[in-house]
């Protein structure tokens, strides 16, 4: 199987680490990507800022969004990804430790493809990381990539 890319957006540089060490931990070899903002985030997928020179043919294959993010947040992100003819359909799911339910609704109304709270104990979040990344990387069926 060819490496696929995750992007990663978390602001929290332990909860990045913990992710990170999830998906190692499941046997995911594709290659994480972490932006610590929402604006980051757009820089990567839109290749922008100090993103500019990223090929822009190479996208991610999964986003795992946090909320609750700096400079621009996770919302904002999902918004700005769907409305975008080249983005509007990779998987986004948000990870994020909010419980609101007004998140988890604005979530689905913007597009995310699932909305998973990050489990406190590593135990529990490294099987959550590991079935998502099951789904999605390996059984879930892609739309065929759009270029440019």
């Amino acid at each position: 199987m060819a490496e696929r890319i995750i992007l990663l957006v978390e602001d929290n540089p332990d909860d990045a680490v913990l992710t990170r060490r999830a998906l190692e931990k499941s046997d995911v070899t594709h290659r994480v990507e972490v932006a610590r903002d929402g604006l980051e985030a757009l820089d990567y997928l839109f290749a922008l800022g100090t993103h500019a020179d990223r090929k822009s043919s190479e996208m991610p294959a999964l986003i795992l969004l946090d909320l609750k993010l700096p400079k621009v947040d996770g919302l904002e992100v999902l918004r700005r990804l769907r409305a975008d003819r080249l983005t509007k359909l990779i998987p986004v799911i948000v990870l994020s430790s909010s419980d609101e339910p007004a998140d988890v609704i604005e979530s689905y109304s913007l597009g995310a493809n699932s909305y998973i709270r990050k489990p406190v104990d590593f135990s529990e979040f490294t099987e959550t990381v590991r079935t998502l990344a099951h789904y999605w990387l390996r059984l879930n069926e892609p739309p065929p990539t759009e270029t440019a």
